[in-house]
């Protein structure tokens, strides 16, 4: 067993009687300014090999992360010997007296998870999950208690995909915890078994809005949800990225819109044009001293539009909602471009480039062909060939 210090430069860990790491760094400086993180070492069991004829315990090493307090590392070291003179092997791993409400607590904590657009989504889907499994240990999940969490929210009237969800952000925090040494890759045996409810492919949607049903919501639409509605219609952009944007974010005079890594959901930076109709909505909306975000209601970033599209949609006798018969959803925006935009003659790769999507296959899926452009295409190869064999006869 031992103590190691992590270098803050290259993250090297290494003996704590180092002053200097392989990087050059001055660890003695760090230490003072309190930046080293100590972390403790030690072996368990990891199963058995045999080797001529006879049964070898095998061991692997484990590295736990303390804290910024050598104290602290000296008392969790010396906790671990004592676990493994006294035979407590299981004990040794994190997770045996670990609940998901303490792992989500410090999930939660990370600040690169933070600076997720998607952050506040994340702590409702394991708010659910700890609603059943938050006082559970991590080590005892199995994979029948998943299934049976699925049956239970499905039976609450939970869409396949919202499920899929759930499960999926408890999952992300797993992996997590596996990577930071908190977990064992046995506490990621159940999410690895269970099976996904929605089916590849089931949840695709081919809604688009018509100019028509468009004109038609906007009139209905409050003045904060308009902005944000015409917005989605004419960049494409996912929801979540509409509604964390910032003033700073947006050049009015290159029109432009500059999305951050973290605001997107493939992690990649992101330039979005500016057409005049939304320049004309943008330039119109006041700043707040208070808040730089773009959008608000009563000073507050808006966190949705569902509430004031639905009562549009019921204004005007739009179907609403996924469930609904050719019901529409401020997700179907997102298609509407991608369809208009490929109508309008722009390569699929421009329109991939602006909204991000980063595969063929999901770039297709919001991408929809009408019966009418199909008839207006077999028409033009019709006139196509036979204008090419009136020519040739000509010729």
């Amino acid at each position: 067993m031992a103590i190691l210090q992590e270098c803050p430069v290259c993250n090297l860990k290494q003996a704590i009687k180092n002053k200097k790491c392989k990087c050059g760094a001055n660890l003695i400086q760090f230490k003072k300014s309190q930046k080293i993180k100590y972390w403790i070492q030690f072996r368990i069991p990891d199963g058995h090999t045999i080797k001529d004829g006879k049964r070898i315990a095998k061991y692997k090493q484990r590295k736990e992360y303390v804290g910024i307090s050598i104290e602290d590392a000296k008392a969790a070291d010396g906790k671990r010997k004592a676990q493994k003179k006294e035979g407590r092997v299981f004990d040794m791993l994190p997770e045996s007296t670990m609940t998901f409400e303490e792992l989500t607590e410090w999930y939660l904590e990370l600040p690169r998870l933070k600076k997720l657009a998607y952050y506040n989504v994340l702590k409702v889907y394991l708010a659910s999950f700890n609603s059943v499994f938050g006082h559970r240990f991590v080590k005892d999940l199995k994979s029948v208690d998943l299934e049976n969490y699925q049956i239970q929210r499905k039976d609450q009237g939970k869409s396949d995909s919202y499920i899929d969800q759930e499960i999926g952000a408890a999952r992300g925090m797993v992996n997590k915890a596996w990577d930071n040494d908190k977990v064992t890759g046995d506490s990621l045996k159940p999410f690895k078994k269970i099976n996904k409810m929605l089916k590849h492919g089931s949840n695709a949607r081919d809604r688009v809005l018509s100019i028509e049903e468009f004109n038609l919501l906007i009139d209905a639409l409050p003045l904060h949800a308009r902005n944000i509605f015409i917005t989605g219609f004419f960049t494409g952009m996912r929801m979540g990225e509409i509604l964390s944007l910032k003033w700073d974010q947006v050049n009015l005079k290159l029109r432009k819109i500059e999305l951050e890594a973290d605001q997107t959901k493939d992690n990649e930076k992101r330039l979005v044009p500016i057409p005049d109709t939304l320049f004309e909505y943008l330039v119109k909306i006041p700043r707040s001293l208070q808040d730089n975000h773009i959008f608000l209601f009563r000073g507050k970033p808006l966190k949705s539009i569902r509430a004031s599209l639905k009562k549009a949609c019921e204004a005007t006798g739009i179907p609403y909602g996924r469930n609904a018969k050719n019901g529409i959803t401020p997700h179907d925006l997102r298609h509407t471009f991608n369809t208009y935009m490929r109508k309008a003659g722009a390569h699929d790769t421009v329109t991939m480039d602006i909204t991000g999507h980063s595969t063929r296959e999901m770039f297709d899926r919001y991408n929809t062909v009408d019966e009418q452009e199909k008839e207006e295409a077999v028409k033009r190869m019709e006139s196509m060939l036979f204008s090419k064999e009136g020519k040739e006869k000509e010729g």
